[in-house]
């Protein structure tokens, strides 16, 4: 079994940057795949970033060449640089997508 707890969100202004971090514990050697989501209310929750076991990488249409997905041990983080509104969301993250399991997430909020 994964955990992962989510941490690094915050007020920012448009334009500014951001990183998230994403610590996960239990069963690392088990995860192949660690994707960042991000929920506003009233809407679906949407993957905004993945990366794998073996580096690979994806990135939504929306947050392409703003936000970098990256991992080192237990850690996975989400570089968002350029931040716009419409980025304001909760962030999650997620192993293997097992999407019965998701944590508190963390809060980012992009405002003037």
């Amino acid at each position: 079994q994964v955990q992962l707890v989510e941490s690094g969100g915050g007020l920012v202004q448009p334009g500014g940057s951001l990183r998230l971090s994403c610590a996960a514990s239990g069963s690392i050697s088990s995860i192949v795949a660690v994707g960042w989501y991000r929920q506003v209310p009233g809407k679906q929750r949407e993957l905004v970033a993945r990366i794998t076991s073996i580096d690979s990488t994806y990135y939504a249409d929306s947050v392409k060449g703003r936000f970098t997905i990256s991992r080192d041990k237990n850690m996975v983080w989400l570089q968002m640089n350029s931040l716009k509104p419409e980025d304001t969301a909760v962030y999650f993250c997620n192993a293997n997508g097992n999407f019965g399991s998701w944590g508190q997430g963390t809060q980012v909020t992009v405002s003037s």
